[in-house]
């Protein structure tokens, strides 16, 4: 799992933030919010403007160097912050998998030119790679039964003709596990399989569904029990429903409301809040495996009752998954279903959790939305 995120200059963020997944407060209560002594589900508020979305893509910049593709597109113009007097964006990631402690940290000048690149395991280096200088030490890749690599091969593909670093960048890492014959159980094996499966998801741009998406989920439902699970769902939802899908005689899906005098379609009668559901659903349903989920305005279309079930589904259904979610909504600030310890402020002065905003010992009968609204934790929004 991931234990510590910190980075700097990125975006709006100048100054350094830090997530310490692993600083637990020790609360006896909504313990599903913890997996293995690590904050697994969090809710972060913060003003408008704040960086809340920008801290997601942040948190996804590492997957730009273990797989193969753009995350950023051309967005480079806006990657390091404008007020920087570094001109380079700093990340480190601390994970804790399979009884190892590993530490990846690297800088980059723009998102596809990285400056430099290392990885830390159980306290040894492996790898440390300084591009800009062109100084490169790979003398402890044995510690990860990866001295057989090719690295010198690896050195000479990252020059241009002329001897110098091409501008995009190919991490050492990626690299180094694509060019491996590593056994099944190998810890990078193991890194890239968790950081394959990060991913970030916006609900609240993304609720407008055509007709041909519409088609396509039908036909996602016509598969094992997924029409089950679906309305399963909305009931935890509190739409309370019996579904009926149809496959039409030139192979079209049409699903329906199931009521005692007829069927009714899906569509054209749910509720806008439904058919976020809906997206919702959609949006899960092809993130199943996720090892760490970013999302951001998951609750932007639901009133405060579905939000609440939608994090009681999360924790439920994903237990294993490091979930972190962005809200405005208070009503979510409840030791009922969170705990002081996993909710958190974005502002300026970085991300603080609600035990570490206010001079009180926050206990389980605190009303921590009252608290909040009554300004108790204001010195760090």
């Amino acid at each position: 799992m991931l234990k510590t995120f910190k980075v700097k200059n990125f975006k709006n963020f100048k100054e350094q933030v830090v997530i310490d997944f692993g600083k637990v407060g020790g609360y006896k209560f909504s313990q599903d919010c913890i997996t293995d002594n690590v904050i697994s589900k969090m809710i972060i508020y913060g003003k408008n403007a704040t960086g809340k979305t920008n801290l997601g893509k942040a948190l996804l910049d590492i997957t730009t160097n273990f797989r193969d593709m753009n995350f950023w597109g051309d967005a480079d113009y806006s990657y390091v912050n404008a007020d920087a007097l570094d001109k380079e964006v700093s990340f480190s990631y601390e994970f804790v998998l399979d009884g190892k402690n590993l530490i990846y940290e690297y800088s980059k000048f723009s998102s596809t030119k990285m400056k430099n690149e290392r990885l830390i395991v159980d306290g040894q280096y492996i790898f440390d790679v300084d591009f800009d200088k062109k100084d490169f030490k790979f003398d402890k890749l044995d510690l990860v039964k990866a001295e057989e690599v090719n690295h010198t091969k690896y050195v000479a593909a990252l020059m241009n003709e002329a001897g110098d670093i091409e501008k995009r960048t190919l991490p050492f890492v990626r690299w180094l596990i694509g060019n491996t014959a590593l056994d099944s159980d190998n810890i990078l094996l193991k890194l890239s399989d968790y950081i394959d499966r990060m991913t970030m998801i916006s609900i609240g741009s993304v609720t407008n569904m055509g007709k041909f998406r519409y088609d396509n989920f039908y036909q996602f439902l016509d598969v094992d029990d997924r029409l089950e699970d679906f309305e399963e769902f909305l009931n935890k939802m509190g739409i309370e429903c019996e579904l009926y899908l149809e496959k039409m005689p030139d192979g079209a899906y049409q699903l329906y409301f199931k009521h005692e005098n007829g069927l009714i379609p899906f569509v054209r009668n749910a509720s806008s809040g439904t058919l976020a559901l809906v997206r919702l659903y959609q949006r899960l349903a092809s993130v199943r495996r996720a090892s760490f989920l970013y999302m951001d305005e998951f609750d932007a279309f639901y009133n405060y009752e579905l939000a609440e079930n939608v994090v009681k589904v999360l924790k439920e259904k994903y237990p294993e998954c490091q979930i972190v979610l962005t809200s405005h909504n208070t009503n979510l600030m409840t030791n009922r279903i969170m705990r002081p310890d996993c909710l958190f402020i974005l502002s300026k002065f970085g991300l603080t959790p609600l035990f570490k905003a206010t001079g009180r010992e926050l206990r389980e009968g605190h009303n921590l939305e009252k608290m909040y609204i009554g300004g108790e934790f204001s010195k760090y929004e």
